[in-house]
């Protein structure tokens, strides 16, 4: 039996890298972790049970499945948003089984290296049979979804100092063009995975439906509304336009003078 807090604790270093103000990043390490958490959950849903997974495999792969993309990042100093972009998934796949190799060598028997970077490589396959590739690729999908999935987007935005308008206008454009339907339709190899990526998707939807009701100060608009509805000049059937609106609150803030024996500047 593997002893995978070792081996866990091995990917952590592998995958931490230097921080942007001389601390640690560890970005990777907490992906790592919930990519496993993942995996752990999807093994154990109704339609998975039926096969025979090599659980200490698939944990394995799940910690190293992005060793290589560390490496490439500390490396070549760019950020692993510009990693992902420049660098194959294929290439990154396979650096990663090579640490693997480098790392643990002596921990892994022959079996278990072939079926850990086995999983690895074949995770970015769409045409796998491999459950624990299939799981892995899964639990990887999983990651872009819902709150995570912004936040890591968001965090991707703020870091290249780019704005929520910027933020909303990327989401209006995924939308338009039917990207989240086809990445749920598509990514997933499991249906139960797959309602769980609409429910957060679900999540996502409704955040976003908020952020762009703040950044338009809409929430403020429907207050003034109410406020207009419930002034006794305004004719209820008839919707005010903004020039009404602000002639409206100007009468009101001058009759609020003349209560107090102010005198109101024409």
């Amino acid at each position: 039996m593997l002893q995978l807090n070792g081996i866990q604790e091995m990917a952590e270093q592998a995958l931490a890298m230097p921080g942007a103000c001389g601390g640690i990043n560890r970005t990777l390490v907490d992906r790592a972790q919930r990519v496993l958490r993942h995996c752990g959950g999807i093994a154990e849903l109704e339609e998975i049970r039926r096969f025979q997974v090599d659980r200490e495999c698939l944990s394995v792969a799940a910690l190293f499945c992005e060793v290589g993309l560390a490496q490439q990042a500390g490396q070549s100093k760019e950020t692993v948003a510009t990693v992902r972009a420049q660098v194959k998934d294929a290439d990154l796949r396979d650096f990663s089984t090579q640490i693997v190799h480098e790392r643990l060598g002596e921990i892994l028997n022959p079996r278990q290296m072939e079926r850990v970077c086995s999983t690895i490589i074949e995770a970015g396959t769409r045409g796998t049979k491999l459950i624990e590739a299939m799981i892995l690729s899964d639990a990887c999908n999983l990651e872009d979804m819902g709150a995570v999935g912004l936040f890591n987007s968001l965090a991707h935005f703020g870091a290249n100092g780019r704005g929520v308008g910027e933020v909303l206008d990327s989401w209006k454009r995924k939308i338009d063009y039917g990207y989240w339907n086809a990445r749920v339709r598509e990514s997933f190899r499991f249906e139960a995975v797959r309602r769980v990526a609409l429910e957060r998707l679900a999540g996502a939807m409704a955040f976003m439906e908020q952020l762009t009701r703040e950044n338009r100060a809409r929430d403020l608009e429907d207050r003034l509304l109410d406020q207009t509805l419930q002034e006794p000049t305004h004719t209820k059937h008839e919707a005010p336009d903004e020039l009404s609106l602000r002639a409206m609150r100007s009468a009101a803030r001058r009759g609020q003078l003349l209560k107090a024996g102010r005198k109101c500047e024409p």
